[in-house]
């Protein structure tokens, strides 16, 4: 039996993981009351597992805003998505799933990796400025898409500041709205923007819940990966435990080596517990080479 293509959060998150939720599907239990997505980034996690309810948290607030938004437009899709051809169009920012005018067809053929980068910059930039000074939810989405690498990113200033990216809107930003409003449409959902070791300590666990993590990788870099240290693994790890012994039913992703680096915290913890090899294909954004020396694991208590 073919498997079905998992869907991508419209968010773009970085660290998202619907190429692995196949992998990951076949580890859940098969059947989940509440799917508590305690770091859910983009959602896609959500998105991809079949639940009667749906937790959704994350401790960035702009993400959370961006989720509030699509549930809001959940019912009727199309009309937001007709919304950002508008602003698209108002912006005269580069739209490939419309068309690719000449002056972007020129730039394309100097510029070959970064023609749409070229294309945008000044409008972005003046999208950027609005956003800065308006606080739209609907422009910081298209930000989002515009943006480099589908990034969020804010100053001291408490400014966006995230440069313009190689990237423009097209089909599969398209399809990845009308997926999320289908999917959020049909299902019963609900939003934190919380800690998780808060979050979690003050939840009323059911009978059938099922926690889902993905914190943000100890021993990667990126922009999300900032705020994470030892102390909130160990934090995590140790609340995991607690919820082992009340019998709360977990799962959890993480990167066991990374370009030499070893997550020794991981390692040692991970041992109590059931461990899968998760096989990840992690591209080099400099080269655009599949990067093989990251070992992605998933840790369990389900049996």
């Amino acid at each position: 039996m073919q498997e079905l293509k998992p869907k991508r959060s419209p968010l773009f998150y970085v660290g998202d993981k619907y190429k692995l939720m196949n992998q990951l599907n076949k580890l859940f239990p098969s059947n989940i009351n509440r799917f508590i997505d305690i770091f859910c980034g983009g959602g896609s996690a959500s998105l991809n597992t079949k639940a009667n309810h749906y937790v959704l948290n994350d401790a960035n607030s702009y993400v959370i805003e961006l989720h509030h938004l699509l549930l809001k437009h959940s019912r009727n899709t199309k009309e937001l998505v007709d919304y950002f051809y508008n602003e698209i169009n108002s912006y005269k920012l580069s739209h490939s799933e419309k068309s690719m005018p000449s002056e972007l067809q020129k730039l394309k053929e100097i510029y070959k990796k970064t023609y749409f980068a070229k294309y945008n910059k000044n409008n972005y930039l003046k999208l950027r400025d609005d956003y800065n000074k308006y606080r739209n939810t609907e422009r910081l989405y298209l930000l989002l898409v515009y943006g480099f690498n589908h990034m969020i990113r804010f100053n001291s200033k408490n400014e966006f500041n995230l440069p313009v990216g190689n990237v423009d809107w097209n089909k599969n930003v398209t399809k990845a709205l009308l997926d999320y409003g289908e999917w959020a449409s049909k299902n019963h959902i609900n939003i934190y923007n919380s800690d998780f070791d808060l979050l979690l300590r003050n939840f009323s666990f059911q009978h059938g819940d099922f926690l889902y993590c993905d914190p943000p990788y100890l021993i990667t870099s990126s922009e999300y990966n900032k705020v994470w240290s030892e102390k909130e693994e160990l934090a995590l790890y140790k609340l995991l435990d607690e919820l082992h012994k009340q019998g709360i039913v977990w799962g959890l992703s993480n990167m066991l080596f990374h370009k030499g680096k070893e997550n020794i915290i991981l390692k040692d913890w991970a041992n109590k517990y059931t461990i899968f090899n998760i096989k990840s294909n992690y591209i080099s954004r400099f080269d655009n080479s599949v990067k093989k020396d990251s070992n992605e694991i998933y840790v369990t208590n389900f049996n």
